[in-house]
């Protein structure tokens, strides 16, 4: 079940990149005059939706397991804390990397 949601949550994402990529070029002058194609524009911020959700998941799953294992050993919390920092941020920073090229692109051009 969760390979599954993984694989619609990636192909969302890759239509999403997609459509923001295609919606730099000419077509996004057509479709900012003709008014009835909200998505292309929207397109980035579901991206970074789908992004933030997808740290969320793994914050959680990351805080989790710290919890556990220095629930199971506690002399070993100092450590265990050090690498769940390290994990957070670079979690965080998928999301981060993800709001950048989706939203920078798109206001350099403009």
């Amino acid at each position: 079940m969760i390979k599954a949601r993984l694989f619609i949550m990636s192909t969302l994402m890759i239509l999403l990149t997609v459509a923001t990529a295609s919606a730099q070029g000419a077509e996004h002058a057509a479709a900012a005059t003709s008014g009835n194609s909200w998505f292309i524009p929207a397109s980035p911020a579901f991206a970074v939706a789908i992004a933030a959700f997808g740290g969320a998941l793994g914050d959680g799953k990351a805080i989790a397991a710290a919890c556990e294992g220095t629930a199971r050993n506690p002399g070993a919390g100092g450590r265990i804390f050090t690498m769940l920092l390290l994990g957070l941020a670079l979690i965080e920073t998928l999301v981060l990397f993800t709001f950048l090229t989706l939203f920078i692109p798109s206001a350099i051009i403009r």
